[in-house]
């Protein structure tokens, strides 16, 4: 109750004085404006984005979508059969780029495919909405609404109107059997389909032939798989298709194969991952992405490669790259002409045993195979061989080649190669780090073989043949030489230590007129750098002298042959003059000083370090002149001890100082803790007091209403009483009557009011 009361007197309050509530709620209203207006101010800070502009010119024959509208794409689409969506966005490096070379490409392929370029970074746009794109640019192609097929190929105009025709022209029409034969020869990995239109204008098979084309575009961007169509049924009894929609992959290591309709359902995905399991490819083309990655020491851990940078125009036929591929054909299996035949053949025994595949590359190998089944023995019988001949085998007696010959190399050697392909103009800072000259023109080709397990690569000369190269690699005592990847010296100025490459090793290090001390390290090693130091006080000893050489070599830069290699860094190893092959390691386990090194050049020298001096001087006079140098060195370093002492002694004072300060800092600290720890508890006191005293004057306060209140009501009745009883008329003996009832009147409204007033009132 009593804390209620202080509420209702200020509602009394605000009710008598309205002033008061209008003063607070203009209040409230002065301190929530100066919030509003801060905040206001805050946002305009940043500023809105500027609307974006065209990326492409406007005479280019594309369709700029510079604000991102996507739903202009759908529409688009369906205006042309072929289209080419380019996703970009306008600040990224590579999308500028690739933006001329996607112009390029615009122009000359206007006539037959739609281009539009849509930017994906605007935040009002549908696209940044809508897709999710973690790099750029990214480029999508649609053929008659089927994709989107994802080019991932180089963003180079010639790569990519390549493989734009293909998408426009996903199959090759074969018309007649010569043809067939030059589609076949052209291409490593051909798939031939047959299809009859006569019973429909375009087949169901077809449809799905088609399809399967255009999905192995995803998988395959260099276009090594090829597919074309047959309608002529003699033209596909070619390749031994008869019935109506066959799909016939050419191979040529192994026997090509019919798609097993029987086993499998003719479905776009079950007839393009047939093709890819069952593909054979004697080269393959690489594109390393020029970021770090495992593509590259993915294929390299295979084995060993022969990488071929070359310059390659995928519109154009290139020369290079067919010699490549018939001298990779010859190393694997040998040509049609050659004297190493086709020799896998599928072949079963019985018409329920089960097909097996018969690989060999002798004769003989096959005829101990049949005579295990009970078969005559192995016949000349190339006329049978076809590719449903189930019963014929591909076998012939044919002359052993030359032994200095690459045919069939694969099958005569245990070190097999694979073939690889680069594109000079994309990979070029990559064969300069294996070895290409940076004076080599780009425009010849550059090979050279990686053996990863052996830590090995050679380079081919360019006066040497490709074919001995290969021979060479194989041979069981290799002649080729490792090829020893050098950093490029630039001109050297006069040092103390003298700087060892791969090309100057031999020449400084095994001159045998010099001793060398020669010092392994790297720039990542922080021994190494530690050293540093002490080998240049070593070389001060040993300035001027003509009979040994203190060097360095970095051996994170430069190869060495593997005789001259350490196994753990830094290094040091010191190689005698007229015995170089008598070099020493210097001892792991002590210490790197001077005078160690010092002590070991002299141990293992077979003379003076002074007897060949350049300037011709004596023993006593080196001696005096190192002395002499020590001894300013040393009076130097005194000198530098006694400033160091003064500065110490400065600081002693002033810490001294700093510290009494912060003594009597402290000391003060505690006084006002202290001082205000009394002050609180006054503070606490007097609060006490005054609601004690706002207490009692409240009490006082209701006593006194109450009082009020009884006076009123003992002015009321003494009023009514004389009304009753008529004193008004008899004044003086009212007055003496009244002044005998007062005291009792008083007693009873004192004793009970409340009875008093309800007997008055009745």
């Amino acid at each position: 109750m009593r804390a209620a009361r202080p509420l209702r007197q200020a509602a009394d309050q605000m009710k008598r004085r309205p002033e008061l509530c209008c003063g607070a709620i203009l209040l409230t209203c002065a301190l929530i404006l100066p919030l509003t207006l801060t905040c206001s101010r805050v946002k305009s800070v940043v500023a809105s984005p500027r609307a974006p502009l065209r990326f492409f010119p406007a005479e280019a024959p594309l369709a700029d979508l510079f604000l991102g509208q996507l739903e202009e794409v759908d529409r688009l689409l369906e205006e042309a059969d072929v289209s080419l969506v380019f996703y970009y966005a306008p600040w990224c490096a590579h999308c500028i780029t690739a933006r001329q070379h996607v112009q390029q490409v615009a122009l000359r392929l206007a006539q037959q495919v739609q281009f539009v370029a849509v930017n994906c970074w605007w935040h009002q746009g549908r696209c940044r909405k809508q897709k999710i794109f973690f790099q750029y640019p990214v480029i999508h192609l649609f053929y008659r609404r089927v994709g989107p097929i994802e080019y991932r190929g180089p963003v180079r105009s010639e790569y990519l109107e390549s493989f734009i025709q293909r998408v426009c022209a996903p199959l090759t029409y074969l018309p007649s059997v010569r043809a067939l034969h030059t589609f076949l020869t052209q291409h490593q990995q051909a798939v031939v389909g047959y299809f009859r239109f006569s019973s429909s204008p375009q087949p169901a098979g077809y449809i799905t032939f088609l399809l399967s084309a255009l999905h192995a575009l995803r998988r395959d961007q260099q276009g090594e798989v090829r597919f074309a169509v047959v309608t002529n049924q003699a033209v596909a009894e070619g390749v031994s298709l008869r019935e109506d929609e066959s799909v016939y992959l050419h191979r040529r290591l192994n026997s090509s194969l019919v798609f097993p309709r029987t086993q499998r359902n003719f479905t776009v995905q079950a007839v393009c991952d047939w093709v890819f399991e069952n593909r054979e490819s004697v080269i393959h083309w690489i594109q390393p992405t020029g970021v770090k990655s495992y593509s590259l020491e993915a294929e390299l851990q295979k084995g060993p490669a022969l990488l071929t940078f070359l310059p390659h125009n995928p519109l154009t036929a290139n020369q290079l790259l067919t010699r490549v591929s018939a001298v990779a054909l010859q190393y694997h299996c040998g040509s049609e002409e050659d004297w190493f035949p086709r020799c896998c053949q599928s072949l079963s025994f019985s018409s329920d045993a089960s097909v097996c595949e018969l690989c060999v590359s002798r004769c003989w190998a096959l005829a101990l195979y049949l005579q295990r089944v009970s078969l005559s023995s192995c016949r000349s019988i190339q006329s049978s061989y076809g590719a449903f001949g189930r019963w014929s085998v591909c076998c012939r007696s044919v002359p052993r080649p030359p032994l200095d010959s690459i045919t069939g190399l694969q099958c005569r050697s245990n070190k097999t190669l694979r073939f690889y392909l680069l594109d000079t103009q994309l990979h070029w800072p990559l064969a300069q780090r294996l070895g290409a000259s940076p004076d080599q023109s780009r425009d010849l080709p550059f090979i050279t073989i990686i053996n990863l397990r052996d830590e090995t690569h050679y380079v081919l000369n360019h006066t040497d043949a490709l074919e001995d190269f290969i021979q060479n690699f194989s041979a069981t005592y290799s002649p080729l030489h490792r090829h020893l990847v050098g950093h490029k010296q630039q001109q050297q100025t006069q040092s103390l230590i003298q700087e060892v490459t791969s090309d100057s090793f031999l020449h400084t290090v095994m001159d045998s007129q010099r001793d060398v001390l020669l010092l392994y390290y790297s720039v990542w090693c922080g021994f190494c750098s530690v050293l540093n130091h002490v080998f240049l006080q070593l070389a001060r000893l040993f300035q001027g002298n003509s009979a040994l050489t203190v060097a360095r070599l970095n051996v994170g830069r430069n190869d060495l042959p593997w005789e001259f290699m350490v196994d753990h860094l830094p290094s040091v190893l010191f190689f005698p003059r007229h015995r170089k092959q008598m070099s020493v390691k210097f001892p792991e386990n002590t210490p790197m000083t001077v005078p160690n090194l010092l002590r070991f050049v002299l141990q293992h020298s077979d003379h003076a370090p002074w007897e060949e001096s350049g300037r011709g001087a004596e023993p006593q006079s080196l001696l005096e002149a190192e002395l002499q140098s020590l001894q300013r060195q040393v009076f130097s370093l005194h000198r530098a001890r006694e400033r160091l002492s003064q500065q110490l002694s400065v600081l002693w004072r002033e810490n001294r100082r700093l510290t009494l300060h912060t003594h009597t800092l402290e000391t003060q600290n505690a006084e006002l803790q202290e001082q205000s720890g009394r002050l609180e508890t006054l503070y606490r006191e007097k609060t006490r007091q005054l609601s004690d005293t706002v207490h009692r004057l409240q009490e006082l306060a209701d006593a006194s209403e109450e009082l009020l209140e009884e006076n009123s009501l003992l002015k009321v009745l003494l009023t009514v009483l004389r009304e009753r009883d008529g004193w008004e008329g008899d004044r003086v003996r009212g007055v003496d009557y009244a002044g005998d009832v007062s005291p009792l009147i008083l007693y009873h409204l004192n004793s009970s009011p409340a009875l008093f007033r309800t007997s008055v009132f009745a």
